[in-house]
């Protein structure tokens, strides 16, 4: 079985980016193949790993209802057996990973539907890699629907702000409200100017929260972003990338 790491956090924290490094860090430091799963409708880590999506689980979803609605079920697949072949033609095979991507529904209604499918199937798939590394959408929505149970190590991205880090304590508060199934869970406060470090991190451990550690603002990745170049291609040598491999390191004892 997979060791599930999942990221959560409100907008504009970064943790599509820390989702991003985290996916080179175990290429690098295993040599493993590694699924992302891409749970933000608003999908964007295929643009943090540098790699195209040809189809999302929200759209290969009503593609299969057409399917199977108009009776045309090819060669008497089961609905079950249906689902199971378009799903699979989703993922995005790359050099050292693969990445599924939850993507917009088409149509009207919520995204409980696609939720519970790239749940399942990131279960499902779990068997066939030694890590997965799940990019959740913002906010907390993601956690009362359970797209973020059985995880093995859960960061909870903040922005440099005492309420981002209250953000981060309520997310955590209804991790253990709801009893999802997380191993280790921890803060990363991201973007964080010198001075600041120290009184965050302390104001955030006296709100009773597991800190990781703090990630240093840095300019390689805000031109990075500026010039539309994946993320993994910043330099080892970066400024955060160096605190988030010290992180994972520690962390994962890799």
């Amino acid at each position: 079985m997979a060791y599930i790491i999942a990221f959560s956090g409100k907008g504009g924290t970064g943790k599509t980016t820390l989702a991003g490094l985290t996916i080179r860090y175990l290429i690098e430091k295993t040599g493993k193949v590694v699924l992302g799963v891409d749970a933000d409708s608003n999908s964007c880590l295929n643009l943090a790993v540098g790699v195209d999506v040809h189809a999302t689980i929200g759209g290969i979803r009503e593609t299969a209802l057409e399917t199977i609605r108009s009776g045309s079920r090819p060669g008497g697949l089961t609905t079950e057996e249906i689902f199971d072949y378009q799903i699979k033609q989703t993922i995005v095979e790359a050099s050292g990973f693969d990445l599924l991507v939850m993507g917009r529904p088409e149509g009207q209604g919520c995204y409980c539907a696609a939720n519970n499918i790239i749940r399942k199937y990131t279960d499902k798939l779990a068997d066939d890699y030694s890590f997965v590394v799940i990019d959740n959408e913002a906010g907390m929505e993601h956690l009362s629907r359970r797209t973020s149970s059985g995880v093995d190590l859960m960061f909870i991205v903040s922005d440099p702000t005492v309420k981002g880090i209250k953000t981060a304590k309520r997310i955590d508060d209804l991790i253990r409200e709801l009893s999802l199934q997380t191993g280790q869970r921890f803060v990363i406060i991201n973007r964080v100017k010198g001075p600041d470090a120290v009184k965050l991190k302390d104001y955030a451990e006296g709100l009773g929260l597991r800190v990781a550690g703090v990630i240093p603002d840095d300019d390689t990745v805000f031109e990075a972003d500026l010039n539309g170049r994946p993320v993994v291609e910043i330099p080892q040598d970066a400024p955060s990338v160096k605190a988030f491999y010290y992180i994972l390191d520690d962390v994962l004892k890799t």
